[in-house]
């Protein structure tokens, strides 16, 4: 459904993305993992065409959308939820929801798709008044999945959506993932915590430096040496 070939990227000379290759098919979740700085957030930002990257090429469907805008990515049916949560912080819950769904084309089906968000994160249902900045971080990552799913996206690019979160929250936020996975839509992972990642995810790749150096289904992942030793705390 969603595959990545070759792709390099670089800011002014460094050279960040080298010859990365990664595919995810429908219905999947696909993670990748790797150190701070290894190259992860830049490929979802090069995927959702906030970066244009120097060769290689970004595919849905076999159809190359490197070329094309981000709009129009979000209108094949490709969201992002970024790093960082990025909520509108002087707008209110519902508006950042609403801001969501402004490509879509079926605006009749707009307050239905609310109160399926609003059933899938209780919590924004009773803030949805209230400013997104005056939300707590879990909150914040609630309504940022939220905003990205009034898109109806067919694949969901997830950038580290566990960070600065505590254990309880972190747990909560990867039961969501689940339940959209389970519910159709297609999930590409960005995330430290690579042993909640591991547990959730079909398949995963290993970046380092900015190369895949490792790929496997995660349950075979999970029991690699390298990988207990390095990212499981093995």
């Amino acid at each position: 459904m969603f595959e990545i070939r070759e792709l390099n990227v670089h800011f002014g000379g460094i050279h960040a993305l080298k010859g990365v290759s990664l595919e995810v098919n429908d219905g999947e979740i696909v993670t990748l993992i790797g150190a701070n700085g290894a190259g992860k957030s830049t490929t979802l930002r090069t995927a959702s065409g906030l970066k244009k990257p120097t060769s290689g090429q970004v595919l849905i469907d076999g159809k190359d959308i490197t070329n094309i805008s981000a709009q129009r990515r979000v209108q094949l049916g490709m969201s992002q939820v970024p790093e960082g949560r990025r909520v509108f912080s002087q707008m209110t819950v519902l508006e950042n929801l609403e801001l969501g769904g402004y490509l879509r084309k079926d605006k009749s089906a707009s307050t239905s798709d609310l109160d399926e968000i609003y059933q899938r994160f209780p919590v924004l249902a009773h803030r949805r008044k209230q400013l997104a900045g005056t939300l707590s971080g879990g909150e914040q990552q609630m309504l940022a999945m939220g905003r990205a799913m009034m898109a109806k996206p067919r694949i969901l690019l997830l950038d580290e959506p566990s960070m600065g979160l505590a254990p309880l929250l972190v747990q909560e936020i990867f039961d969501i993932i689940q339940k959209i996975n389970q519910a159709g839509t297609t999930i590409l992972l960005v995330e430290q915590n690579a042993n909640k990642a591991l547990q959730v995810a079909d398949r995963a790749y290993v970046m380092e430096t900015g190369r895949i150096v490792l790929t496997g289904s995660a349950a075979e992942l999970s029991n690699t040496e390298d990988i207990k030793r390095v990212y499981l705390g093995g």
